[in-house]
């Protein structure tokens, strides 16, 4: 049991050893603490994270929906007419105002059920990409989520973490961090352990790390002293107002769109009004009244004011439909983008291929060892080549080829930082899959972790570094205490720089000019296998008056080179076939790499990216000019030895030649390229938490296929965010013209009011306002909901320049829309005496025609609006959802045209069989006649000789 934790400031840990701090806090540096003590800390203290901005209120956001202009002049409206009513009581209740209040709080509780729908999404999108931190409990290393870090813990951090809480160091191995956002100070911070004697500013604790701030360099571990608002940076969030809510180009298109169409359907109310008002001679308050609240509704009508709203609900409905495919949007924006994207630019290990390091052979001065087994699990047959022969023989292992394999081996599993782990059968690295495989293989060969443990005690290291391409560990020998042994691993090709001397046997023999170009060959064989390799050297220095300032790169100078060690991470089953769909849609895949370039063209090859083979170095890419490099990057789709530098160059490359990029990354270093590029992904798995943060995509299983399914999903939104918007216009427009041209044509149709005197319409304000909220609601939203099309991944990709609503959709929308008007007064005309069509119905029938019609008109338009060129009929049964609404919009006004309460409301009158036969027949013309025109489109942009699909 440890301690009774005592409450220790935080802000004066760094001036306590770090025994008194431990202490103070109740926990153990090498076991942690216990899940039970974890717990309890965490119930008492809360998660550990900052203190979320207040919500607003559910009463505020509803009311909210009534802040529109459009909606207070219906409230207003409805007011003046109640108050009508109460003067003249005309009627045994204010149906009218009723009718106008009804709509309107419907119309806020749908606005508001989409926002709280919103919100939710964005909420859980939120919880699948939190951030981790690796802490030690109950004596094990482990990944929790950062939110459950308490004050006592013991973390663990190495380059390209993000620190999940305030602590106190205990360790550091070359620790740096980068403290810009809570100091200010550009370059990174060294860290060291030791105590600090008086006060300091926080950019001067050394000894202390900081939650939020980014791991740059080396490794450290840390006792965690605050978590939450306790934290520095809770201290400066708590000082910080709320950031305004994100909104994407798309949306703010739209916005501009709707408020185009406003402007101008109010200017249409406004001419109508007037016209109304001067041509039909309106007297009297309550007629005038007729004619303004008519203006409103028809206003309200007819711009889609909600198109923002029902945007963000379709987008964040098919964010999680992304992450339910394993791609997790934190950027709304990038799903807009990844329609246009025309380049994927691909690391090469986890991405395309299992991330599951294994390793088949092992090189050294006297011969070959191959290893059977894969993935994780120790186990695994050993045999073995001579040099200059071929065939197995396993006998061969007992003499020299032994003694170097053992020794190799031995490097590379002490030469690590990764933990191998079982839990219930199935075995799992800690660290990185690279150092994973290495502790594997020297398990396979018999080299037990409890020997080496006891053996070599690690003393040091020299941190892994991009630029160096090693690795090096120096350790004690219990065998030979007077020595100091250090084992490097690295770079073949690099390492082999820094030998002068190789192992063969139990002795060493000098690594001669010949024997240099020999093992680069035997390097360039395991490579052209689709091997990655890495070379592993040793050193011995005297025990005798070394310390810790003896510890440094110069030690990986005069090593003894020992072997090479081949690995394989096996390409996925299914990036091969999604490379292929990538290329089908017009993307060209891309791969850039760390590994060798034979491997990697291998690894290209095979996958289908290239087919010639060619790759592209870093120190190639080094020697280019820019000019060259963008003329490179047009043919060329294999990069390979390449650092993070080059990786940004790359891509402003690929952006120069007018490519859309997106671009995965997982390491610190990444940032830079994952921000520039036009969609940035990053890993889930083994990505470090700087990459997730710079990135717009977290993918939650590092796979290829997945970037490819967000592509296909976000032109699916893209397509149905078109299609709603399509949608929307036609009917809106349609019932705009109707409106229009029947004040216009009055007397050419038969309307008039009844008795002969005074002026009639159409359709009365409050059946606009209800054609408003069953055509405009549920089936708009269904159309958000619609899969995927076949053929979505069978064209090039949308240009950026292109905008949301293009010539094409325009021409649709505006014969959609006169199809609809047309039809619509046509049934009108039918209905009354007089006109162009004899009739014998009163205006109340001819009404409830019109406005039943043109209910019709825009559920007819749903099945339309799916596409301007493919047919309503291709897929039809394939989005429920949207055969729901329209069922749901059908029975609301079978209910408004039979219900006694609702007739008087909307002024309805009952309808016959015959009369609804005769309503479908009009309304079903826009479905064919639309049909008819798609035909003649896709005949007249069908190829010469060939004939329109008749499928579509």
């Amino acid at each position: 049991m440890p301690p009774e934790r005592t409450p220790t400031e935080p802000m004066a840990a760094y001036r306590l050893p770090p025994d008194a701090v431990i202490t103070a806090l109740g926990s153990d540096p090498r076991r942690g603490l216990s899940d039970n003590e974890a717990r309890a800390r965490l119930e008492r203290d809360g998660p550990n994270q900052l203190t979320p901005t207040r919500p607003v209120p559910g009463w505020r956001k509803l009311l909210a929906q009534f802040s529109d202009v459009l909606v207070i002049l219906l409230l207003v409206a409805a007011g003046i007419s109640l108050a009508l009513w109460l003067f003249e009581r005309d009627s045994e209740l204010p149906y009218e105002a009723i009718a106008i209040l009804t709509i309107v709080l419907l119309n806020a509780a749908m606005g508001f059920i989409q926002q709280a729908r919103a919100e939710q999404a964005v909420a859980a999108l939120q919880r699948m990409s939190a951030a981790q931190a690796r802490v030690i409990r109950n004596g094990q290393q482990m990944a929790i989520a950062a939110s459950e870090v308490v004050a006592g813990d013991i973390i663990l951090l190495e380059e390209g973490d993000t620190v999940p809480a305030d602590g106190r160091l205990l360790q550091s191995v070359a620790l740096q961090t980068s403290e810009a956002a809570l100091t200010g100070e550009s370059l990174p911070e060294s860290k060291d352990p030791e105590t600090i004697t008086g006060e300091v500013a926080v950019g001067d604790r050394q000894n202390m790390v900081f939650s939020g701030t980014a791991v740059t360099y080396g490794r450290g571990k840390a006792i965690v002293t605050a978590t939450g608002m306790q934290t520095q940076t809770g201290r400066i969030a708590g000082m910080l107002e709320e950031a305004p809510p994100e909104t994407t180009p798309l949306q703010q298109e739209l916005s501009r769109v709707g408020r185009l169409l406003g402007l101008l359907v109010m200017v249409i109310a406004a001419v109508m009004i007037t016209t109304i008002i001067l041509v039909e001679h309106v007297r009297g308050l309550p007629a005038l009244f007729d004619v303004l609240i008519l203006g409103v509704a028809l206003a309200v009508a007819a711009v889609p004011e909600g198109l923002p709203a029902v945007v963000t609900a379709v987008l964040a409905l098919g964010v999680q439909r992304m992450a339910r495919r394993n791609a997790i949007v934190r950027h709304l924006a990038a799903v807009e983008t990844l329609g246009s994207a025309s380049v994927i630019a691909s690391d090469k290990t986890g991405t395309l291929t299992r991330n599951e390091m294994t390793v088949r052979a092992v090189v050294t001065a006297s011969g070959r060892v191959t290893l059977g087994g894969t993935g994780y699990e120790p186990v695994g047959e050993v045999t073995a080549h001579r040099a200059g022969t071929t065939g197995a023989d396993t006998a061969a292992l007992d003499d020299d080829l032994r003694l170097e394999v053992e020794r190799a081996l031995t490097v590379g599993d002490r030469a690590t930082n990764a933990v191998l782990q079982e839990d219930d059968g199935r075995w799992t690295i800690q660290g990185d899959p690279t150092e994973g495989a290495l502790i594997v293989a020297a398990r396979k060969a018999g080299l037990a972790d409890e020997l080496l443990d006891a053996r070599f005690a690690r003393v040091g290291e020299v941190p892994f570094s991009s630029e160096r391409k090693l690795m090096s560990t120096l350790h004690t020998d219990a065998q030979q205490q007077e020595s100091i042994q250090v084992f490097t691993k690295g770079a073949p090709d690099v390492l082999l720089g820094r030998c002068t001397r190789e192992r063969i046997g139990k002795a060493t023999r000098p690594l001669t000019t010949e024997r240099r170009k020999e093992i680069l060959a035997l390097n360039d064989g395991l490579a052209r296998e689709a091997l990655r390799t890495l070379g592993v050297a040793a050193r011995v220095l005297p025990a005798d008056g070394f310390g810790p300032d003896d510890i440094g790169e110069h030690v990986e100078q005069d090593l003894v080179f020992v072997g090479l060690i081949g690995m394989i991470d096996p390409p996925r089953e299914e990036a091969t076939a999604a490379v292929a769909e990538a290329r089908a849609a017009g993307i060209r895949p891309v791969m850039i790499t760390g590994d060798h370039p034979v491997t990697a063209a291998v690894i290209g090859q095979e996958l289908g990216i290239v087919r010639d083979g060619r790759a592209v170095t870093g120190a190639e890419i080094d020697k280019m000019p820019d000019h060259l490099l963008e003329q490179t990057v047009r043919d060329v789709s294999i990069y390979a030895r390449v650092n993070p530098d080059h990786k940004l160059r790359i891509v402003k490359a690929l952006q120069k030649d007018r490519a859309i990029v997106a671009m995965t990354g997982d390491g610190v270093n990444d940032a830079p390229a994952l921000r520039t590029a036009d969609i940035g992904i990053a890993m889930g798995i083994t990505g470090t938490d700087v990459s997730r943060e710079a990135a717009d995509i977290v993918l939650a299983d590092d796979n290829f296929a997945s970037i490819v399914a967000a592509v296909e999903e976000g032109r699916a939104i893209f397509a149905n965010i078109r299609k709603f918007l399509r949608y929307l216009l036609s009917s809106n427009i349609g019932e705009v013209m109707t409106m229009f041209f029947g004040v216009l044509l009055a007397d050419i149709i038969g309307l008039t009011a009844a008795g002969g005197s005074g002026f009639a319409l159409p359709l009365l304000a409050t059946q606009i306002l209800w054609i408003n909220m069953v055509t405009d609601g549920a089936p708009a939203l269904a159309l958000g909901l619609d899969p995927a099309s076949p053929a979505a991944m069978t064209h090039p990709p949308r240009p950026r320049q292109e905008g949301v609503i293009t010539r094409q959709m325009w021409a649709g929308i505006a014969f959609v829309g006169t199809v609809t008007a047309a039809g619509t007064l046509l049934v009108l005309d039918a209905c009354l005496p007089g006109g162009l069509i004899e009739g014998t119905g009163t205006l109340a029938y001819a009404q409830t025609m019109t406005f039943t019609t043109l209910v019709l008109f825009s559920l007819f338009t749903v099945f339309n609006s799916r596409s301007d060129e493919l047919s309503a009929f291709c897929g039809l049964f394939s989005n429920l959802w949207l055969w729901g609404a329209v069922m749901l919009s059908l029975l609301l006004q079978v209910a408004v045209v039979y219900l006694p309460f609702l007739q008087k409301a909307f002024s309805t009158v009952s309808l016959e069989l015959a009369d609804w036969l005769a309503c479908f027949a009009v309304a079903s013309s826009v479905l064919w006649l639309r049909e008819l025109s798609k035909l003649i489109s896709r005949w007249r942009h069908a190829p010469q000789g060939q004939s329109a699909p008749s499928h579509v």
